[in-house]
């Protein structure tokens, strides 16, 4: 297994690993794959991003079938700029248990940390999703607040979780 940056030639495989992701995981995301399929594929380039601009993503591979991706989302407004935002996360169900999601998460952790600016990570996780909570506390996330009645989902309504990860920086006060 190995976890690599995304780029736009990966497209094709990340929209077929995220439609699988909306259908397999509908709970874990605030967006449907009805959605999503409609996107062009330019959309799906843009949420891949690059390693300098406001999104980028990750995939985990076995040989060439992707299993695993995140992304990070940065802001661009000036008074937020110090954090960025992990979504997208998902891994095959036949894969899990063999720390992918933390690989993945420990990539998006690296690159956030080698942009001197960002500050801390923030996420959220569907109420309930103990797995992803167990996930992303071991890499050192804390919950400070749930947001009832956040999603709509074929169960009910459920909360989203708020986690944060605060990145050690020895120039924080700048």
């Amino acid at each position: 297994m190995r976890v690599s940056t995304l780029t736009a030639a990966d497209v094709v495989a990340y929209r077929a690993l995220m439609l699988e992701a909306y259908e397999q995981a509908p709970d874990a995301f605030t967006t449907t794959s009805a959605e999503r399929e409609a996107e062009p594929e330019s959309w799906w380039i843009k949420r891949i991003g690059s390693t300098d601009g406001l999104t980028t993503s990750f995939g985990a591979w076995k040989a060439d079938s992707l299993v695993g991706t995140v992304a990070l989302e940065y802001s661009a407004k000036p008074k937020t700029r110090h954090s960025a935002l992990v979504l997208g996360m998902y891994v095959q169900p036949h894969e899990r248990g063999q720390s992918i999601g933390l690989a993945l998460l420990n990539a998006a952790i690296a690159a956030a940390s080698a942009r001197p600016e960002i500050l801390s990570l923030n996420l959220t996780l569907t109420d309930g999703n103990i797995p992803a909570l167990r996930l992303y506390r071991s890499a050192g996330f804390i919950e400070w607040g749930t947001q009832p009645q956040a999603i709509r989902t074929e169960s009910g309504l459920k909360g989203k979780v708020h986690m944060s990860l605060s990145l050690s920086r020895a120039d924080a006060a700048a």
